[in-house]
């Protein structure tokens, strides 16, 4: 009898059911009076984390892993930066830890989540790997990971794997509907302060900015074609105190240049609270300094 061709079809088929049986534990519904369910992530014993953009302002929800049992979970902490928040929960299995993907270019991820019919799974390519960027919200994502795949709102959430089964990270709905990943080491850089404070202190000086050119006559001085005009100021803020107005440009920040919000955000981590730092700005066509002590950004 000839022997029957293998199929390659079938085993890439076998391949990928096989990665998401293993993953499958990882998925978590989370179950909230009054709305749909949502996906979360299993993402170590005891503890669930989800996307918090649409998460509702609650203390408390239920959860229900992949083999059925339920939890009452409370939340420990949303960071808005990183559209990350966290569940505790008590008595969880310990999940078998994935090892961590790599994703690159042109590459598959599986998207995992709950539906009203269990667990999906969705195939698609990873669209583009840049570097780490800053949130409007002033947080830091270790990469700008983003998929060619849909994923539904009760999807957002679970876990995204790459074909070798590793962990990326969790999936969160962007702008125009397109679909990124909340890579893995962002979510292990809030966990704790979430789990501990409830949220992540990051700086803050109360600037509402837009890009602008600087003026003409000021670029060679300002050693710099472009700065940020200030739009705004936040009452009670940092840069309230130091009396900046709207329609000051601001230009350096500790002496390196800024001109766009997230060349600020760069400045404004978690360890820079507390610390001093020294602006330079363009005032009625005039340059100027002035030292300010960075607050903690408001949670909202």
């Amino acid at each position: 009898m000839p022997d029957i061709a293998e199929n390659p079809l079938t085993n890439v088929s076998e391949a990928l059911a096989e990665r998401v049986r293993v993953a499958r534990p990882l998925v978590a519904s989370i179950a909230v009076p009054g709305h749909r369910p949502r996906s979360g992530t299993l993402w170590r014993k005891d503890v669930v984390v989800a996307s918090e953009q649409r998460f509702p302002e609650i203390g408390e929800a239920k959860v229900t892993l992949a083999d059925g049992s339920t939890f009452t979970a409370r939340v420990a902490g949303r960071d808005p930066g990183t559209n990350v928040v966290a569940l505790h929960l008590e008595d969880t299995p310990d999940p078998t830890p994935l090892p961590a993907g790599e994703p690159h270019p042109g590459g598959l991820a599986l998207a995992l989540g709950v539906d009203d019919g269990g667990i999906s799974a969705r195939l698609g390519v990873i669209h583009s790997v840049g570097p780490s960027w800053h949130s409007r919200a002033g947080g830091r994502i270790d990469r700008r990971i983003t998929l060619d795949i849909g994923v539904t709102p009760i999807e957002e959430g679970g876990p995204v794997l790459d074909a070798g089964g590793g962990l990326i990270g969790i999936s969160t709905l962007g702008p125009r509907g397109r679909v990124l990943v909340i890579p893995a080491a962002t979510v292990e850089g809030v966990l704790e302060p979430l789990l501990s404070k409830g949220k992540v202190e990051r700086g803050w000086l109360g600037l509402a900015l837009q890009p602008v050119l600087v003026p003409e006559a000021l670029q060679s001085e300002a050693g710099q074609l472009r700065g940020l005009m200030i739009m705004g100021v936040s009452k009670e803020s940092p840069a309230a105190r130091a009396n900046l107005h709207a329609g000051d440009i601001l230009v350096t920040i500790a002496g390196e240049s800024v001109t766009s919000p997230a060349a600020v955000a760069h400045h404004l981590g978690p360890d820079s609270v507390g610390k001093q730092i020294e602006l330079r700005l363009l005032r009625a066509d005039k340059p100027f300094s002035i030292p300010m002590t960075v607050g903690v950004r408001p949670s909202r």
